[in-house]
């Protein structure tokens, strides 16, 4: 059984995530590649395979998995050319991210309406960069954006957001330090709705170590929004930080039991990542991956796109998909 890649034109989101991975397949999955450019296929191949996948933080039970899956293919199909096998690994790989992507709702933006996202994660992950790339994302479809100041807690956090809305020329609701978040996001939602705002992000506080008094925050922020509109928010986008590999993961399944997430952002992919997280939070979460973090810039971010992911850290730019 032979199997070949379609190739398409790549669409301008394509090539974003490309270029944002390029670091990224340089690494671990630069190996991956080399692995089968050998001539036959022996149980080597298949203890480096799984060696390299761990190294690139897909995690040991996902990485196992894959090359179990792997095996049987190539046995019942009597696969014997490497390159094939390669192909045979990518759509297992590509499969297991969408597996995830399904489970993600369509969002519908009305206009007039605040389309609320709030976005959520430990300290540290990059949610105020996240936050100024949303803004950046929704701007190029011609919707307006409001910020809201909702972790009060850090006057970093403040500061910088402000600084961002500057720099997108955004407005930005605030409050205090150490001041009420519900406070913020209700000014927020009232500011939103009098002029018309079509999307309205609110930043959050990410204290994991007070998980109970976290919970209890978050379940009073989004008490206030529903009071303006019913059905918001209508996104809450977890960032996760993939330069943390396994260790954002465990983050980020302690942050689940807590808020009801709809979506994921996978921050900093562009650095040192090794990339293989995604594929550990789509097998652990089965949430959706909507946004990656291709660079530092507010532009610097790209839909997800699980087909366009894999070729990225297999294959790169430049090798047509």
């Amino acid at each position: 059984m032979v199997f070949s890649r379609l190739f398409r034109r790549k669409s301008e989101p394509d090539v974003l995530l490309e270029q944002g991975l390029e670091k990224t397949r340089r690494g671990v999955f630069s190996e991956i590649t080399r692995l089968f450019d050998r001539n036959a296929l022996d149980d080597d191949l298949y203890e480096d395979l799984e060696m390299l996948l761990i190294q690139a933080d897909v995690g040991w039970d996902v990485s196992q998995k894959l090359v179990a899956e792997l095996r049987a293919t190539v046995d019942r199909e009597r696969i014997k050319d490497p390159a094939d096998a390669r192909e045979v690994l990518r759509q297992e790989m590509i499969e297991l991210l969408e597996l995830a992507t399904r489970n993600r709702t369509v969002k519908i933006l009305q206009r007039g309406v605040p389309f609320v996202i709030m976005v959520v994660g430990v300290n540290g992950v990059g949610k105020t960069t996240t936050i100024a790339k949303l803004a950046a994302y929704h701007q190029r479809f011609g919707r307006s954006v409001m910020l809201a100041a909702g972790d009060t807690f850090r006057a970093a956090a403040i500061d910088q957001l402000k600084v961002w809305g500057e720099r997108r020329q955004v407005p930005v609701i605030a409050g205090p330090q150490n001041g009420d978040p519900g406070a913020v996001v209700f000014d927020a939602m009232a500011a939103a709705h009098a002029r018309n705002v079509d999307v309205l992000i609110v930043d959050t506080a990410g204290r994991l170590h007070t998980k109970h008094n976290l919970m209890a925050e978050l379940e009073k922020l989004r008490k206030i929004m529903v009071r303006h509109v019913e059905t918001a928010p209508q996104e809450v986008l977890l960032v996760i930080d993939a330069t943390t590999g396994q260790n954002g993961l465990v983050q980020a399944k302690e942050f689940a039991k807590s808020v009801t997430i709809t979506d994921i952002m996978i921050a900093k992919l562009d650095g040192t990542a090794k990339g293989g997280i995604a594929f550990s939070v789509a097998k652990e979460l089965g949430t959706p991956i909507s946004y990656v973090g291709t660079g530092e810039k507010a532009t610097d971010l790209a839909e997800f796109r699980p087909e366009t992911y894999v070729d990225a850290l297999f294959f790169g730019t430049g090798d047509g998909l």
